[in-house]
């Protein structure tokens, strides 16, 4: 693991009535350059065109490959994410998007804060992934 991770924990011993698989801590000691991105969707952000509208695991696949490629132009990875907060706009989508959510993130245990919101910028978008990363020393 880049960073100090306090107290890591896996969602399947956390959640157990939940089909989830995610690897979080409860905090991160991190050191070196911060990068912050934008609360990511399902949105091509070339085209800027909404995608799997309706679809709450497709849309995070979307949003996490951006976020993939963010931090890859951005010199960072996946790997040192810190802390990623998660917007839903129904509770009922949880599961589907944390299950997904949880393949990208897989060994990496960052700190995860989980909200449900009523609307966000787009009717269409019913996620949204907002990530926290330090390019370690």
């Amino acid at each position: 693991m880049t960073h100090k991770r306090i107290r890591p924990f896996n969602t399947k011993e956390t959640y157990p009535e939940q089909k989830l698989d995610n690897d979080l801590c409860q905090a991160v000691v991190a050191r070196g350059t911060m990068v912050f991105l934008r609360g990511q969707v399902a949105q091509d952000l070339d085209s800027r065109q909404s995608l799997h509208v309706g679809d709450a695991a497709r849309q995070t696949a979307k949003a996490m490959a951006n976020i993939k490629m963010l931090l890859e132009e951005s010199g960072s990875e996946m790997g040192h994410i810190c802390r990623i907060v998660v917007y839903l706009t129904d509770i009922r989508y949880r599961e589907a998007v944390y299950q997904e959510m949880g393949k990208w993130l897989k060994g990496v245990f960052p700190c995860s804060t989980g909200l449900v919101v009523p609307a966000l910028a787009r009717p269409e978008w019913v996620v949204e992934i907002e990530v926290t990363a330090v390019i370690p020393d």
